[in-house]
């Protein structure tokens, strides 16, 4: 299979580099079926974030997509989710997720929680990999990308995937409008 590409990213099969992924990441595209379509290249560490990376290797910042993890309570139970969304929008986190969530109120999770309980850096937290027990909701529109430039769970590097591979992932579900 032909590795996605995007701007001037130097893009490598995961076999080439496994250092450039993140535990959890490494070992959920082990047993995914659809791992030989992902690209991963590495990046200058303090460009994580994505406009600075968008910017810094020519991508696109509607090509980007972001994780974004939220929970809730209702009767006392926790429910969490990660929202995956182009960078170029917002998750509807007050209204669609929340109501999907079937909760009163919806906040982002605490920045080391997730990143103690994602396995993940901070910056470069993906939906591949994810505790089971977590939802996943993907914006349709990130589904509906060539090529979408997500994290790799750490920071010196981002994963190249289409989107409608994207819509594969384990426990995925694609959500119209989760983003505005």
């Amino acid at each position: 299979m032909t590795l996605p590409t995007l701007g001037t990213l130097q893009v490598r099969t995961l076999d080439e580099r496994p250092d450039l992924l993140g535990v959890p990441v490494r070992q959920a595209l082990a047993s995914w079926p659809h791992a030989d379509g992902v690209g991963v290249a590495e990046i200058d560490p303090g460009l994580a974030d994505t406009a600075s990376c968008s910017e810094a290797y020519d991508v696109p910042l509607s090509a980007g997509a972001n994780c974004v993890v939220v929970s809730g309570k209702r009767d006392g139970e926790e429910r969490v989710a990660a929202c995956l969304v182009r960078a170029d929008t917002r998750a509807d986190v007050n209204n669609l997720v929340k109501r999907l969530l079937d909760v009163r109120k919806c906040s982002f999770l605490a920045l080391d929680r997730a990143v103690e309980e994602t396995g993940m850096e901070y910056g470069g937290i993906t939906p591949i990999g994810l505790p089971s027990s977590w939802r996943l909701l993907l914006d349709a529109s990130v589904a509906e990308l060539d090529v979408a430039l997500i994290g790799s769970g750490v920071r010196r590097s981002k994963l190249l995937v289409p989107g409608r591979l994207l819509a594969q992932l384990p426990g995925a579900e694609v959500v119209e409008d989760l983003a505005r």
